[in-house]
């Protein structure tokens, strides 16, 4: 049986709303899927303060028992809000703890607000899971208000799968 891992962060529910959508899509694909919510244990409460450790590429604190070790799956989804324009701190620091993508398809999506910055926040991920030997990189962007547009999200994710 193929696995994934699907590793994401998500503040107001957004991105996770996108991560439970892309479990169904590998339930139906009959792949072991193993879920893991990053927390940042030294995260402020106030959004402001958020987005500026976003916009200033800092690194949170993150639980010791998230799955670092990605060599059992056979794909990898990673999600984040795009906040600043940039990755959540979260996710910064587990993309400098992961190991093991080579020749793995790597699945990045992201979620937004305004827009601004969402292709600087996705690129810069395909830069690093690239430079980690990432083979096939497929991209999904996915503004706020389309979140619960069911079918939309299904339909991007689906798309981004079958040109990957």
């Amino acid at each position: 049986m193929k696995k994934i891992a699907i590793i994401y962060y998500s503040f107001s529910g957004n991105t996770k709303s996108v991560a439970d959508m892309i479990k169904e899509i590998f339930e139906i694909r009959e792949y072991e899927i193993t879920m893991v919510r990053l927390m940042a244990s030294n995260e402020p409460t106030s959004f402001l303060k958020q987005a500026l450790r976003a916009l200033f590429k800092k690194k949170a604190i993150i639980t010791e028992d998230v799955v670092c070790d990605l060599s059992e799956f056979d794909m990898v989804a990673l999600g984040t809000p795009v906040w600043a324009f940039n990755m959540v701190p979260a996710m910064r620091t587990y993309l400098d703890k992961c190991q093991n993508l080579m020749g793995k398809n790597v699945l990045l999506f992201a979620t937004y607000g305004s827009g601004v910055g969402k292709d600087k926040c996705i690129n810069e991920m395909a830069d690093i899971v690239k430079s980690m030997g990432a083979l096939k990189i497929m991209p999904v962007l996915m503004q706020q208000n389309e979140v619960k547009n069911y079918r939309l999200v299904m339909d991007k994710v689906k798309t981004a799968l079958s040109n990957g």
